[in-house]
């Protein structure tokens, strides 16, 4: 008990290197621990992975020097993922937009949805890529197919999502509204959109999430300039290093395309909804 209260004292009078030991310090002897296993299973010469120090002795130039461009799909990592975050920033958006609207008429409309709930259930369940030729006999071109996948992709948990923050309004804010006689107009700004915000925003995290995996997959078969397409070029070029530091890049933005989201949310979620 005593121990418990000096930790508390601890913590109250410094409690940044509380946050820091607990934050910082952890994580990273976890991806040191995770590293020196790495190199000790990876080093030899019957070994098929490059080991962490082999990546980087490997990549060097391509960590330096992220942005250049020697024309073609020749283009640094960084330029290589700004052109897949443009698309799934195109997708994602159409995505957003469509599915956000689609939500809340499906969940408003109980008709509605009784009549589609059948389809998308059935729609949603197609792996990403399945999408792929069909966007492709339509478009008849690589650029819009890859934009289509990302936003077959993320409308689905954003329209379910939204469908359910609509269902899900407490009976006592509609009472209200129809006590203060509010208009359509007004009954959808100040009750219905902010009472499904938060849904919405949850929908919005998964979607950018699964974004990013089906742009990812997409490129490794369209081609042309992207990190799908470098990890694919690279591996039927037998360059394991190039393909071990083009997943981490991946996995990184990937992460921080999440706490974006999840940062958007904190601001606009209102703490009493959270």
């Amino acid at each position: 008990m005593a121990n418990s209260s000096i930790n508390l004292r601890l913590r109250k009078k410094n409690p940044l290197s509380f946050l820091y030991s607990k934050k910082v310090i952890r994580p990273a002897v976890a991806i040191i621990v995770f590293l020196v296993i790495w190199q000790i299973v990876c080093t030899g010469q019957n070994s098929n992975l490059p080991s962490p120090v082999q990546v980087f002795e490997d990549t060097y130039p391509l960590i330096i020097d992220p942005f250049f461009d020697n024309g073609g799909t020749d283009k640094g990592l960084a330029i290589q993922i700004f052109a897949s975050l443009t698309r799934v920033a195109i997708g994602f958006s159409l995505a957003a937009v469509v599915g956000i609207g689609l939500g809340i008429l499906i969940g408003a409309n109980k008709i509605i949805y009784d009549a589609v709930d059948p389809i998308f259930q059935v729609l949603r369940t197609i792996p990403p890529l399945a999408w792929l030729p069909i966007a492709l006999a339509a478009f008849q071109e690589a650029e819009p197919s890859a934009i289509f996948v990302i936003f077959i992709t993320a409308i689905w948990p954003i329209i379910i999502n939204t469908t359910v923050g609509v269902q899900k309004i407490p009976q006592d804010y509609t009472n209200v509204s129809r006590v203060l006689k509010l208009s359509k107009t007004e009954y959808f700004f100040n009750i219905l959109f902010p009472a499904s915000v938060p849904y919405i925003f949850t929908g919005l995290r998964i979607g950018i999430g699964l974004s990013w995996l089906a742009i990812v997959a997409a490129e490794m078969l369209i081609g042309g300039v992207g990190i799908g397409f470098f990890i694919w070029d690279a591996y039927n070029s037998s360059l394991m290093s190039e393909i071990i530091i083009a997943l981490i890049y991946v996995g990184v933005v990937g992460l921080l395309l999440d706490r974006f989201v999840g940062f958007i949310a904190s601001i606009v979620v209102p703490g009493e909804q959270k």
